[in-house]
């Protein structure tokens, strides 16, 4: 045995050994950290080898390359660059707890725009077996530090070196060979991630991403007008006029939006502990003047929220990768819903958002869709305790912007960003008012605790707009912007239900999330048709009587009759109320059960719903990355300017009291001046002693 051991330091301390040691502890640990770290989706012995196979080339590549160089340089070279590597993965493992995707370099190029408060979130995402990744770096430093393996002075052969590189070339093409053979299209046809890790790996992916990214630079520079004839064909042929009997109904009133954070359609009558935990938005879904949908969809992808307001404002999906409005949101030229309204029906607009204005490129971007005023963290009382996670608490929050929303000229279109049902899920004990579940996942069981704190907020909006008679004119919406619990948590997400088990059919319609038009006098009911976000857009332009059919939108009016009722995701996946796609997988919707031997009607549904959700995708990423929208112009709209906005306090403030005294249509005009402030009721602990009146308010006069 001693002399096997010494055989073995001896072999490792050649240059050939050393690296021999550094390409196989690599390699077993990134297989480990695919295998626990990662949700891939590898079934059957063939993914799994593919799995095996592919950290090897790149490894063999990369770590190969110390060995053109000589003496102490080799070692410390092999040492950083698998330094580098881990921490990407380590990066990488934290990213996709939370996000159930890898990073990109998009993403990256716009993390300036969500680095507020993210250590927030880094801090409840890290585990200690996640450190593990760095096991073998440190391996590899003591055992030189400690000489348990001596350094080889002696330079490596330039012919080994290479014959070396030239194995890891083989090696990727045998391994792209084999992947293109179970899965062919992977690198052209593809809206997920994870197929490029699980087949090639995640320095492939990351060699594929950046060269995307690249490409994606070049599309706006060589855009031109007939790039737009493919999009504009594809709307004539699938153009859905909306629901006549529900055209104008809404017309001239205000509309508020409330965005509602990570708030899933399962919230709704839902019980924990003998409790309702959404009473208020239970009361407003089953009420005969709201239209609610049970079949809602969120489509998000890597933007979460950016995405949703994306296709809220614009009917225009997120792109594969990043947040459009990181990106494109300064740059690029857009038709969005406050300039839509402002320009054809004198709509005043404006974003109320309990954060920083950087948040997501917001103060840019809304610009470019035209909002007239942004409403950010500055403009509210902000004292020790107001805030928690990613901004002002919800309660507070709305109280605070009162005094502001009071102010806007009508018709206003008003966008209201909730933000306290946020990841982690943290609250102050003196705000809870229902226990946590018991799931024992800690990232699900505080879920109910913060939902259950914004549904209270929802309500002490509603009776301030019932008491300052807002309510009277005024048509609020309400949706979710996407999950709240990740598909990472499925045990947790199964004992939530009620289920045994939940799979990937479960995962898919767990997606739902809430959207509810409620308006006095509105025709309501609970509508089953399937859609999704994108088509929000044009279902509020037929009621509020805009003619949407002039402008390049994706979606289609929910109420319309006979729609077509596939719902595209943003990784190519769908689901319609007959079949449900999930990776290479189709389900029956209503049964649940995986479609194996498929009817030749389920072929063609297949097939249809396939075409249509990756025709969407294609059409909606050509338009954003291409900046087409710069080609396009609709009768009666004017390009928007974003010279004409300005966003700061002081110019708020002159502007609004300019344009009251110009319209004499806002609240606080015709209640004679007079704030309505003290119509608003919260329990927010907080507030409680302190005066009605705010800075907001006092400065608003």
């Amino acid at each position: 045995m001693k002399e096997l051991g010494g055989r073995i330091r001896r072999a490792l301390s050649t240059r050939m050994g050393f690296f021999v040691l550094a390409v196989a502890l690599f390699w077993a640990k990134t297989l480990w950290a695919y295998n626990t770290k990662f949700n891939l989706g590898s079934t059957g012995s063939f993914q799994h080898l593919l799995l095996a196979l592919n950290p090897l080339p790149t490894t063999i590549l990369l770590f190969g390359v110390a060995l053109y160089m000589t003496g102490r340089k080799s070692y410390v070279t092999m040492l950083l660059i698998d330094a580098v590597t881990t921490t990407w993965l380590f990066a990488n493992i934290l990213y996709y707890r939370e996000f159930s995707d890898f990073m990109t370099f998009a993403l990256i190029k716009g993390s300036s725009s969500v680095s507020n408060n993210l250590s927030t979130g880094i801090t409840n995402i890290i585990r200690p077996s996640d450190f593990l990744v760095f096991l073998d770096l440190i391996i590899l430093i003591v055992v030189l530090a400690f000489k348990l393996v001596r350094v080889d002075m002696r330079p490596v052969k330039k012919r080994v070196a290479m014959l070396i590189s030239l194995l890891a070339v083989l090696l990727f093409g045998a391994n792209l060979q084999m992947a293109y053979h179970d899965r062919s299209g992977l690198l052209t046809r593809t809206f997920d991630n994870n197929y490029i890790v699980k087949y090639l790996g995640l320095n492939v992916y990351t060699v594929y991403d950046g060269v995307k990214t690249e490409q994606n630079s070049a599309v706006m520079d060589k855009a031109k007008a007939s790039d737009l004839d493919s999009v504009k064909n594809w709307l004539k042929k699938n153009h859905m006029s909306g629901n006549v009997s529900y055209r104008g109904v809404a017309k001239g009133k205000n509309v508020i939006i409330f965005h509602l954070e990570s708030f899933q359609q399962f919230l709704i009558d839902y019980k924990y502990d003998g409790k309702y935990v959404t009473p208020n938005l239970n009361k407003i879904y089953h009420e005969s003047d709201t239209l609610s949908f049970d079949n809602f969809f969120n489509q998000v992808g890597q933007g979460k929220t950016s995405d949703a307001e994306m296709m809220l404002e614009n009917s225009l999906f997120g792109t594969s990768e990043g947040s459009a409005m990181s990106q494109y949101g300064t740059s690029n030229t857009f038709q969005a819903a406050p300039a839509i309204l402002a320009q054809s029906q004198g709509y005043t607009t404006a974003a109320f958002h309990g954060d920083v204005p950087s948040y997501w490129n917001r103060e840019n971007t809304y610009k470019s869709w035209g909002y007239d005023y942004y409403f950010s963290k500055s403009y509210y009382k902000d004292k020790k305790g107001y805030e928690i996670g990613y901004g002002l608490k919800d309660k507070i929050f709305l109280k605070e912007l009162t005094p502001w929303l009071e102010q806007l000229p009508q018709p206003f279109y008003a966008k209201i960003i909730t933000l306290t049902n946020h990841y982690p899920y943290p609250l102050d004990k003196k705000n809870v008012t229902i226990p946590k579940t018991k799931t024992g996942d800690d990232t699900v069981d505080g879920y109910v605790q913060t939902a259950h704190y914004l549904d209270q907020a929802v309500g002490e909006f509603m009776r301030y707009l019932k008491k300052s008679g807002l309510d009277k004119n005024t048509m609020v919406v309400f949706y979710g912007d996407h999950y709240g619990i990740s598909d990472n948590h499925k045990k947790a997400i199964a004992k939530l239900m009620g289920k045994k088990t939940f799979n990937d059919f479960d995962v898919a319609q767990f997606q739902r999330v809430p959207l509810m038009i409620h308006m006095n006098g509105l025709k309501g009911g609970v509508n089953h048709t399937y859609g999704g976000e994108i088509d929000v857009l044009p279902t509020l332009e037929n009621l509020l009587g805009v003619d949407s059919s002039k402008y390049i939108q994706l979606g289609t009016d929910l109420l319309a009759p006979n729609r077509n009722q596939t719902v595209a995701f943003r990784d190519g996946d769908f689901v319609s109320p007959t079949i449900t796609k999930v990776g290479s997988e189709y389900y029956n919707t209503q049964t649940g059960k995986k479609i194996s031997h498929p009817t030749k009607a389920q072929k063609w549904q297949e097939r249809a719903s396939l075409n249509r959700t990756t025709t969407m995708l294609s059409l909606s990423d050509r338009i954003i990355q291409g900046n087409l929208l710069r080609f396009y112009h609709p009768s009666g709209f004017t390009k928007v300017n974003k010279g004409d906005y300005n966003y700061k306090l002081s110019a708020t403030k002159k502007s609004l009291k300019k344009l009251q005294e110009k319209k004499k249509t806002s609240l606080l005009y015709k209640n004679g001046n007079k704030s309505t402030i003290d119509d608003y009721v919260t329990d927010a602990p907080e507030l409680s002693g302190s005066s009605n009146s705010s800075s907001s308010s006092s400065s608003s006069n």
